[in-house]
């Protein structure tokens, strides 16, 4: 019980037989419970579905949801790769369930941050750019490359410029109606930071991809917020990589969704030439290739 009020961060307070049951199989299987029902976790305790509202709210919750919640997040700061609940001993099955359940938690951090009026904000300005490219360094360069991939597909210029050098080169030469995607997950990298000053400095408008209220965000024509609790001065990054991977996945469906005939033609097109260099699939027992591919 101690365990999971210190996890939490919050004071011991009295609770009833049946509601330390409820402690006791949540602390017996912390990354199950990030994914367990309510209806679960009485299961579990061998308790009602009231008790284990009773007693989230004996430790301070307005509920089970929001008990789940915060519990996920606490699991995700403590479970850092280095961080105190992971080991080298750790059973695999833990580690597993652990960062899984962090990758989750993340990117539902991300969502429901993000406002669908600054997605829609930035789709338009991507449709509309004369130029796109996206500039990360490190982790957030990888990144970068795979945005590049998914959205020349759509038929749009591109570029990824993972080399600060070249990014600073590239932004003076860009122009008003181009835009650059600058992605990091700390918002401080002074490399970026500079690449963006430069493109809004010749008139060019920039998405940040990266932490609210960081200097990039400050900088940036448009921010699309990504928070995750991770400890990247030491650490490569994870969750933020991943979160940062969906907003663009985000992104470029909305662009393929909006571009109509001419994407979809395109999308087709490149499908078809990359038919050639796949093997053919087994057909599934009773059905032709055909039926199947």
């Amino acid at each position: 019980m101690n365990r999971l009020l210190k996890l939490l961060g919050r004071e011991e307070v009295p609770l009833r037989r049946s509601e330390r049951r409820v402690a006791d199989a949540v602390m017996n299987d912390p990354a199950a419970t990030v994914r367990r029902t309510l209806s679960e976790i009485a299961a579990d305790a061998q308790v009602s579905e009231p008790t284990v509202v009773r007693f989230c709210r004996a430790i301070g919750f307005s509920g089970f949801r929001q008990f789940q919640i915060t519990f996920a997040q606490a699991l995700a700061v403590q479970a850092e790769m280095g961080g105190a609940a992971m080991t080298p001993r750790h059973p695999s099955d833990d580690l597993i369930g652990s960062i899984f359940s962090n990758h989750v938690t993340a990117l539902n951090s991300c969502r429901d941050r993000l406002a669908e009026n600054d997605i829609e904000r930035a789709i338009g300005m991507l449709i509309d750019a004369r130029r796109i490219e996206f500039f990360g360094v490190g982790a957030s360069g990888a990144v970068a490359i795979d945005a590049q991939h998914k959205f020349f597909r759509l038929g749009l210029p591109t570029l990824a410029y993972t080399d600060p050098h070249m990014q600073i080169m590239s932004a003076a030469t860009l122009k008003p109606g181009d835009v650059v995607v600058a992605i990091s997950h700390t918002g401080r990298t002074k490399d970026i930071l500079e690449s963006v000053l430069t493109a809004r400095d010749v008139g060019a408008s920039v998405i940040a991809i990266t932490s609210p209220g960081s200097p990039l965000a400050e900088a940036a024509s448009l921010t699309l917020p990504v928070d995750t609790e991770e400890d990247t001065d030491l650490y490569t990054p994870m969750m933020s990589r991943l979160a940062h991977l969906a907003v663009i996945d985000v992104l470029a469906t909305g662009i393929e969704l909006r571009g109509g005939k001419a994407v979809e033609g395109n999308l087709r097109r490149l499908k078809a030439r990359l038919q050639v260099k796949r093997l053919p699939r087994e057909p599934s027992p009773g059905r032709t290739e055909e039926e199947t591919d």
